[in-house]
């Protein structure tokens, strides 16, 4: 049995694809770019990996006949282009026509609760999705769930950034609406229950955990539970815009996501039935057992995937990984290089723990403030973070940077900036050695975007000579303590 996995890079796909290969199931995952595939993981030699772009109907060529089931785990959640759901019918149309030439016996479909009546934009796209895959008249199981609960996930993130960070905190009305949670296991749990499952073919079930809570309760028992007191007051008077950009302010989302998110909050998202219990049957996790589940993960520093690193300013975005090779013309350096006498590896090791919870070596609360004015004019922010304290690999989120390439071996991280800057960034640090000598090579390379550009960095430029020669610094000397 051969299993197809659309969006093999995303949140759910990464963490379905081990739990279908530890069933024994043979899987093909298909990615706009293999580069950004964990080739080096565990299970990178174990699965198919094919091009595909499901926008261009020549790529999906590569899909093999004798698939017997294929995932549609695409979506194009933090698209801020306009028309973002004709593309994604575009999108599963393509698909449609492509598997319906195949063995393929049953398609499975994760989307949203859609029991409203007046549904958001996003809502109603999810939605026309399913009619759309039918089109291919091949089985189709669909799967709607509410918002899902675990380590990385963006309503799990949303959640704890508003509970850590505002003890006392305004809030607009849809912090009313109810919604059942379900954990990010009962969802596995459910997508590999249905595969190859008679019973759950042409069928369509909702899927929740056991407490209906509002985004009110949910924001306060995470509070509870870490031991924390909040005080949440609702108005009636933030509209659906200021509360995106409130969202974008206080939390890591980018406005995008956070429009597409504060629009479907007006959706009760509620089972209407629990039909999929009698096809998988199962004691779902409580949401606080959710949270505790998701806190084990963080502490343990074993978040295997993450909504940050899953978007790259929306599926349907050309691939950031294009920018993997720094242009050579065009552009305006700032080099650093600093000679250093320890050991390469205690250097190297600084740089890989660079951004999140360590900061950025040298003045952090001018980083933080580049952030927050970035999070103002609509940008990512610093918020983000990193996924993992202890690992890096291309794709990966790293405050407002994206990781292009992390090669312990030849001791390079390359980063390139999704800020809001007229032109485009890219920051990578190196060790290099010359005539017996170690040395840190530092270089910020930006391509501006016309005179504005142009005039953005000069106007940068004071800063970047004490900035990025602090860090440099600080970076060959810093020793980390020992671990207890």
């Amino acid at each position: 049995m051969k299993v197809l996995l659309t969006g093999a890079n995303g949140y759910i796909g990464t963490r379905l694809l081990p739990v279908l290969l530890e069933q024994g199931h043979e899987v093909v995952c298909m990615v706009r770019d293999p580069r950004r595939f964990a080739l080096e993981s565990d299970f990178g030699d174990q699965v198919t990996i094919i091009t595909g772009d499901l926008l261009n109907r020549a790529t999906l060529n590569a899909i093999p006949q004798d698939i017997t089931a294929a995932y549609y785990l695409v979506h194009s959640m933090s698209s801020s282009k306009a028309g973002f759901s004709d593309l994604e019918q575009e999108s599963a149309n393509n698909f449609a026509d492509a598997v319906k030439n195949t063995k393929c016996g049953q398609i499975i479909y994760l989307t949203g609760i859609v029991n409203d009546d007046n549904l958001s934009d996003h809502l109603n796209s999810r939605l026309a999705v399913e009619t759309t895959l039918k089109k291919a008249l091949i089985p189709l199981t669909v799967l709607r769930a509410a918002i899902i609960i675990g380590s990385g996930s963006a309503s799990f993130e949303i959640i704890r950034d508003l509970a850590e960070k505002l003890p006392v905190m305004v809030a607009p009305k849809w912090v009313n609406t109810r919604c059942q949670p379900i954990a990010i296991r009962d969802v596995l749990a459910y997508l590999t229950g249905v595969l190859y499952n008679e019973s759950a073919l042409n069928k369509t079930f909702d899927i929740g955990g056991p407490d209906i809570l509002t985004y009110k309760q949910m924001i306060l028992q995470y509070g509870s539970s870490r031991g924390l007191k909040r005080w949440i007051i609702t108005v009636p008077v933030l509209t659906p815009r200021l509360s995106s950009l409130w969202l974008n302010l206080v939390t890591s989302v980018p406005y995008s996501l956070a429009r597409s998110l504060v629009d479907s909050m007006k959706n009760e998202v509620v089972c209407q039935d629990d039909k999929i219990k009698s096809v998988v049957p199962r004691a779902c996790f409580s949401y606080k057992e959710a949270l505790s589940m998701a806190f084990e993960k963080i502490e343990q520093n074993s978040i295997v995937s993450s909504w940050k690193d899953a978007l790259n300013r929306g599926y349907l975005d050309t691939s950031f990984m294009d920018q993997v090779k720094v242009p050579a013309k065009g552009t305006l350096e700032y080099k650093v290089k600093m000679k250093f006498n320890r050991d390469e590896d205690e250097v190297f090791n600084n740089i890989w723990s660079i951004g999140g919870n360590t900061g950025w070596y040298y003045l952090d609360w001018l980083w933080s403030l580049r952030g927050l004015l970035d999070k103002v004019f609509g940008g990512v922010g610093a918020r983000r973070g990193r996924t993992s304290s202890l690992n890096l690999q291309a794709g990966d989120v790293l405050d407002f940077w994206r990781v292009l390439l992390a090669d312990k071996k030849s001791k390079r991280l390359l980063l390139y900036a999704e800020m809001k800057i007229p032109g485009e960034a890219w920051l990578e640090f190196k060790i290099v050695s010359f005539h017996g000598s170690s040395y840190l090579s530092q270089i910020a390379t930006f391509r501006p975007s016309g005179l504005w550009g142009r005039m953005y960095w000069y106007a940068m430029l004071p800063f970047h000579l004490v900035l990025f020669n602090g860090m440099a610094k600080r970076i060959t000397e810093y020793k980390r303590p020992e671990p207890k």
